[in-house]
């Protein structure tokens, strides 16, 4: 797809001036509720969508489909970022009221970093072929750890862990211990400090780095054309602070996403090593847009259906046994209640 500096400028200034809307927007904090997430999850999907329609009209049905492949793509393997996410809320306590601000600085600094990375795999990939090679087997690779870890089970304990950039700043820039309402910087005793507020976004924001290592060289499997992969990065981000709050509460019930998400990387994987071993002359069968297209969309579909189906069983086991402990728990807590009352006398 041929892309001039024209259309490039024009994108990027479509997406400030929709940051920009989405900024005023919100820019009183308050608690996000079901519907305001729900309306603004359906304007950005719907925006995506009138975006992809825009390449089939005016650039044809190939680049139309990469983008619905890497956009369906990057917005699944997104949906894993959530996790981290509510970690990150919990470890610095934010208040429910200043989160959605959070999350939108947060995902711009992370759409900023990831268009360092876009940037430079397209480099790497314009100049090295065999990088699919290296692609292809760190996917299947990955996909193999998700398989492990699912397998392994829930982790109870698990906490969100600083990296190297946010202790770096923590230990160099002085910062406050309490929020003071949205802002980044304040003045006390003279001293310019750092607030809570702006240790999370970078948190958010850096954290995301990570999970672009698996998603980036994923979207390059589906296309290597820079600005599909761009915009398809751009409205899937630009979305996930609605849909946190939109699916915030459902994310312990999607138990079988790690699942779906290996047989999604592991399958776009297995697709770069045939698109390498093409390029370097072998004559081997390559996977279509189309085919990868419907073989994300099915494979998210059965995931999403069966960890409903799984959760919802749990969910009535788990009832079932507190019905049955019922007599026990009202024993024990009348024995605990009647012990509190002789310590009281």
């Amino acid at each position: 797809m041929d892309v001039s500096l024209a259309l490039w400028a024009l994108t990027i200034a479509g997406l400030c001036a929709l940051i920009g809307a989405d900024f005023l927007i919100g820019r009183n904090p308050h608690d996000v509720s079901l519907r305001e997430a729900g309306i603004w999850t359906a304007v950005w999907v719907a925006l995506a969508g009138l975006f992809g329609l825009g390449l089939l009209l005016f650039s044809g049905g190939q680049p139309a489909g990469e983008f619905f492949a890497g956009y369906i793509t990057e917005k699944s393997l997104s949906v894993d970022n959530l996790f981290v996410f509510v970690l990150i809320m919990a470890k610095f306590a934010v208040p429910s009221q200043y989160q959605q601000r959070v999350l939108l600085i947060g995902v711009i600094i992370a759409l900023v970093l990831r268009t360092v990375f876009i940037a430079a795999g397209a480099t790497i990939i314009a100049s090295f072929s065999w990088v699919f090679f290296i692609f292809g087997a760190f996917l299947i690779w990955t996909a193999w750890k998700l398989v492990r870890e699912a397998m392994a089970g829930p982790h109870t304990d698990e906490e969100f862990r600083e990296n190297r950039l946010l202790k770096a700043v923590e230990k160099r820039v002085p910062s406050t211990d309490r929020y003071h309402g949205t802002r980044l910087f304040v003045v006390e005793n003279g001293k310019r400090l750092m607030t809570p507020m702006l240790v999370v976004m970078l948190a958010i924001g850096t954290t995301d780095v990570l999970f672009a290592l698996d998603s980036i060289p994923a979207i390059f499997g589906l296309t290597q054309d820079p600005y599909i992969v761009f915009t398809a990065n751009a409205f899937a981000l630009m979305g996930l602070r609605q849909l946190y709050f939109l699916i915030g509460g459902l994310l312990k019930r999607l138990v079988h996403l790690s699942y779906g998400l290996s047989v999604i990387l592991g399958f776009i994987g297995v697709k770069l090593v045939l698109h390498a071993l093409h390029e370097a002359g072998v004559h081997v069968p390559e996977i279509s847009i189309p085919v990868s297209l419907g073989v994300i969309v099915v494979v998210l579909a059965v995931t999403t259906a069966t960890s409903l189906i799984a959760s919802r069983g749990g969910a009535a086991a788990a009832a079932d046994g507190s019905a049955q402990d019922a007599p026990d728990q009202a024993e024990s807590d009348a024995e605990a209640a009647a012990r509190r009352r002789r310590i009281d006398v």
